[in-house]
C-alpha cells in the first residue's frame, strides 16, 4: 500500500499546478510580519489548526516520551451480540518527536508505535503505529512546496485523538470527511498531500495541491459489511488578499473514489464502486483578530458513481464549508462544517455526508488544563440505485482533565463516548455504543534545537 501511495505522490509532483499523539502543528502567525507576504488561508491550507495551549507551545525540539494508559471499555467486542462486552485495557505509547523552523523550512515529525493489551479479550492485543510528517520549503521568496503525511496502523479508535476525522480538525476544503469505521478492528489508514504555492502579486496567490487515501481493514473477519476504500485527487485555487485581515478566492477541486468490500464472501464480485467528483468552491476568510479566524465556503458539486452491474448515477448538488479558529495562551477552540458528496467513506456509492467537528482546551491554571473534542456525522445515500446501503450517523465525544505534575510528567483523567447507527452492518448494528474511562501518565524529556 505505502508502495502505491508513494508512486501516486510522485505523479502528483511531476504533474503542474498537492496515536494517541498528534502531529506538531507550524505556529504561523494569523498576522504577518512581512507586509507584502500573504497568507495561506485554512479553506486552501493542507495544515490542520494548532490544539496545545499555554506551556504545550513551543517549537524548534526534539522530544522523546512514553504514555502509559488503562481505561475500562465496556463493549470490545461489537460485532459479537447484542450483549455489550466490556473489558479492561493497558497501553503503552513510546513517541518522538522533532519539530524545527528555519528561515527557509518548517519540520515537524512525530513517530509514535503502541502496545495494547486486554485483560480478558487476549484475542485483541495488538500493536499499533502511528506517523506524522508535515514539511515545508521555500523555493524562492514567493513560491513554497509542502508534503504532508500521517499514516496509521489501529486496532482500536479509542487509540487515536480523533479517531473518525482521520487527523486533527481542519479548515481544508479537501480534508476527508467523517466515514463509518469498526470501532475494534485492525485498519490501515494513510493520507498524503503535496503542495505547491505561488504569490503571484502583492495581493494575487495561486497554488496546486493532490491528496491520495487509503483505508483498509486487513482482517475481513473484523470488518464484515464494510468498504476498503482509496482515493485519488488534486486541487487548484486563486486567492486574493483585499485587505491585511480579509481574503476571498475560489478553488476547483477533482476527487476519484473506489470502494471495494472487506469481506469478498459476503458481497457479490461486482461490489466494487467508483465516485468521481468535481466540486467548484468560492471562499471567504477573515481574522477578526490575530488570534481568531473565520472561514466560509460553498459552491456547487457535480458527482457520478458507477457500481456493476447498476447503471451509472450523476446529479449536481450544493457542497459547503465552514470553521472558526481562536487561539489564545491558555484557550484554544476550534469547529467546523462541512457538506459534501463522496466516496471512500467505507460504505458502497456516493453518499451526502454533513458533519461537525469542535475540540477546545483551556489550561485553568499553571498546572491544570481541561479539554473536550466532540464529532457529528450523518451519511445519506445519493445513488439508490447504485447502492442499497441507507447510510447513518455517528457520534463521538470526548472529555479530559489533566495535571502537570512536573516540567515532564502528567497526568490525565477522562471519558470517551462513541456511537454510530448504520442498518445491515453487523459489526456496528448489534451493539452501537462504546463508553470508555481512562487514565494516563505521560512522560516527556525536551531538548531545544538551535538555541
Amino acid at each position: 500500500m505505502l508502495t502505491r501511495i508513494c508512486l501516486s505522490l510522485a505523479l502528483l509532483a511531476a504533474t503542474p499546478a498537492w496515536a494517541q499523539l498528534e502531529s506538531t502543528p507550524f505556529e504561523i502567525p494569523a498576522t504577518q510580519t512581512d507586509e507584502t507576504q500573504m497568507l495561506t488561508p485554512p479553506p486552501v491550507s493542507s495544515e490542520a489548526y494548532p490544539t496545545t495551549v499555554g506551556s504545550q507551545m513551543r517549537s524548534n525540539y526534539l522530544a522523546a516520551g512514553l504514555i502509559i494508559n488503562t481505561a475500562y471499555d465496556d463493549n470490545v467486542l461489537p460485532g459479537g451480540s447484542t450483549t455489550p462486552i466490556g473489558d479492561v485495557t493497558y497501553s503503552i505509547f513510546p513517541q518522538i518527536t522533532l519539530d524545527r523552523i528555519t528561515p527557509r523550512e518548517q519540520l515537524a515529525l512525530t513517530y509514535s508505535p503502541g502496545f495494547t493489551f486486554y485483560q480478558h479479550t487476549s484475542a485483541l492485543n495488538a500493536a499499533d503505529q502511528n506517523g506524522t510528517l508535515n514539511f515545508q520549503y521555500r523555493l524562492s521568496q514567493h513560491t513554497t512546496v509542502s508534503v504532508s503525511d500521517s499514516f496509521q496502523k489501529s486496532s482500536n479508535v479509542f487509540n487515536q485523538p480523533y479517531p473518525l476525522s482521520g487527523g486533527a480538525i481542519s479548515g481544508s476544503t479537501q480534508s476527508p470527511p467523517v466515514g463509518v469505521i469498526a470501532p475494534y478492528a485492525e485498519r490501515l489508514n494513510n493520507i498524503a498531500n503535496i503542495g505547491l504555492i505561488y504569490q503571484l502579486s502583492r495581493n494575487g496567490m495561486i497554488g496546486a495541491s493532490g491528496i491520495v487515501t487509503e483505508s483498509n481493514y486487513p482482517n475481513p473477519a473484523e470488518a464484515t459489511g464494510l468498504y476498503n476504500s482509496n482515493s485519488r485527487g488534486g486541487s487548484v485555487f486563486y486567492s486574493r488578499r483585499l485587505s491585511s485581515t480579509q481574503y476571498v478566492g475560489v478553488t476547483y477541486q477533482y476527487l476519484r473514489s473506489q470502494g471495494n468490500p472487506v469481506s469478498s464472501q459476503a458481497n457479490p464480485v461486482n461490489a466494487q464502486t467508483e465516485v468521481q467528483t468535481h466540486t467548484i468552491l468560492p471562499f471567504y476568510t477573515i481574522y477578526l483578530n490575530p488570534t481568531l479566524s473565520l472561514s466560509l465556503s460553498g459552491g456547487p458539486q457535480y458527482f457520478d458513481a458507477t457500481q456493476s452491474p447498476s447503471l451509472p448515477f450523476s446529479s449536481w448538488t450544493p457542497s459547503a464549508m465552514a470553521s472558526i479558529s481562536w487561539q489564545r495562551s491558555y484557550t484554544n477552540l476550534v469547529a467546523s462544517y462541512s457538506r459534501t458528496v463522496t466516496g471512500s467513506g467505507g460504505l458502497p456509492g456516493a453518499f451526502e455526508i454533513s458533519s461537525a467537528n469542535v475540540s477546545a482546551r483551556c489550561q485553568i491554571e499553571r498546572t491544570w488544563t481541561v479539554g473536550g473534542a466532540a464529532s457529528y456525522s450523518i451519511n445519506k445515500n445519493d445513488t439508490p440505485l447504485v447502492s442499497s446501503s441507507p447510510g447513518g450517523h455517528t457520534l463521538s465525544g470526548t472529555v479530559s482533565i489533566q495535571y502537570s505534575m512536573s516540567e515532564h510528567l502528567r497526568a490525565e483523567l477522562g471519558y470517551a463516548r462513541l456511537h454510530q447507527s448504520y442498518i445491515g452492518i453487523a459489526v456496528i448494528s448489534n451493539a452501537p455504543d462504546s463508553n470508555r474511562e481512562f487514565i494516563s501518565i505521560s512522560y516527556q524529556f525536551t531538548r531545544p534545537l538551535g538555541r
